[in-house]
């Protein structure tokens, strides 16, 4: 009996350890900047709810880091302390650096059957431009946005002009600008023609008038830069000249952060700012506004922009592969259309926009669909080894410039020779 008792013991404290294993979960850590607002964090909070419900197996620890810039910070310095995290979304620019500092892996290293490589190939070529490097692919596209034109209808029609016609060159837009500002008796402009920001990304704006004007700042490795190529010191030119020429804007620094705002509260008839505002200026306009593709100069033209998912190398296998089960959920086409109508970002690919809910969104709000139609036009966001140096210098100079503190080709000259010093050694 007393062998018996032995014997069932044994295999009941087995039967638990196989339970207890079996319960086990792998723990996913998630650093996620949430810069466009408090919104964001409840839509991400359903979507990895959503594949927890579907993953029993796996836990996400999201954690909501700020901007792009302090989720970086965060993730590195996590890293660094032997308390890391297994992947995050963080700025499409920042893979260079993130490679050279060996913190990333690429994707192709983890997926392992055919489903999961064809995956890989489903996004729209534009938005992995940032993400492929050397042929691998390091970042996946999520948060991800062009640059579009918002435009008050009624201001329009108060200007005489037509509110289905915006602006769709330069030129138009200097011209209708002017009839757009609006001033009060003593001269004093009670509402702008055009605001584009020139603080928190001014290379970002910057990109897109140079692509207008048929130019690209950087190569696909990241190892040069064309910032005082002339095309791209005209597109500097016409900025400023919005002001200094034309007086449809205001002279010196336009806030990237309350640009938004001062759209709503109806100061500017015109704005450029990211597609991921399009669902808060939808929610919050008091006034008929329209969507636009950026207008030409040569061409259409925007970069893209936003953060794509990376996934650690200090992760186990085993983590990897959760890793990558959670960002094929957050990327899948249902998935990416709710996120699309939710926030304004981008569906990241095709299927996304042929799901029946971005469809019939689509369909209703034509505007949903202008940053998705642009990225015929789009090129990468500016990015290179030593990013964050380099980006500097240019946004330094366009700000000088701006400020009417010096001339763009001076101010180009000088940033494309400090930034050739930088990277001469790659």
């Amino acid at each position: 009996m007393l062998r018996i008792g032995k014997r069932l013991l044994l295999v009941a404290l087995a039967l638990l350890a196989f339970g207890t294993a079996a319960q086990a979960k792998t723990e996913l850590t998630m650093y996620y900047p949430v810069a466009v607002g408090g919104p964001l964090t409840s839509v991400v909070d359903g979507m990895i709810q959503d594949f927890e419900r579907n993953n029993p197996d796996v836990k996400v620890n999201a954690i909501y880091a700020g901007n792009y810039n302090d989720a970086r910070v965060k993730a590195l310095a996590a890293l660094k302390g032997g308390q890391p995290a297994q992947l995050s979304v963080l700025f499409s620019i920042d893979v260079h650096e993130l490679m050279e500092l060996d913190a990333i892996m690429p994707f192709d290293d983890v997926v392992e059957t055919d489903d999961e490589r064809q995956w890989l190939q489903s996004f729209y070529p534009a938005l992995m431009e940032n993400g492929i490097v050397n042929g691998k692919v390091y970042g996946i596209p999520f948060q991800r946005s062009t640059i579009v034109m918002y435009y008050n209808k009624d201001a329009f029609r108060e200007a005489g002009l037509n509110p289905e016609q915006p602006p769709k060159n330069w030129d138009e837009m200097a011209q209708m600008g002017q009839k757009l500002t609006k001033k009060d008796a003593s001269g004093r402009v009670e509402r702008w023609g055009v605001m584009i920001p020139s603080t928190g990304y001014p290379y970002w704006m910057f990109g897109a008038l140079a692509k207008q004007n048929g130019e690209v700042l950087m190569n696909g490795a990241g190892n040069e830069v064309y910032f005082n190529k002339p095309g791209v010191v005209e597109a500097l030119t016409y900025w400023r000249d919005l002001s200094a020429k034309h007086g449809i804007m205001p002279q010196g620094a336009i806030d990237w952060g309350t640009l938004r705002q001062n759209f709503m509260e109806q100061k500017t008839a015109i704005m450029w700012h990211s597609t991921g505002n399009l669902t808060a200026v939808k929610e919050s306009a008091t006034f008929d506004f329209g969507v636009a593709f950026l207008p030409a100069h040569k061409n259409y033209g925007s970069p893209t922009g936003g953060g794509n998912f990376y996934i650690f190398k200090q992760s186990t296998p085993e983590e990897r592969k959760a890793a990558i089960r959670l960002v094929r959920h957050m990327t899948n086409p249902e998935q990416a259309a709710l996120w699309s109508i939710a926030t304004g970002y981008m569906g990241v690919s095709p299927a996304s926009y042929e799901t029946q809910a971005l469809k019939t969104y689509v369909a209703d709000f034509p505007a949903a669909a202008v940053a998705r139609d642009q990225l015929q036009y789009a090129t990468a966001e500016l990015s290179t080894h030593q990013s964050g140096r380099v980006r500097k210098l240019l946004d330094d100079a366009i700000q000088s410039v701006l400020n009417g503190e010096k001339q763009p080709q001076e101010a180009l000259d000088a940033a494309q020779k400090q930034a050739e010093r930088i990277l001469s050694g790659y």
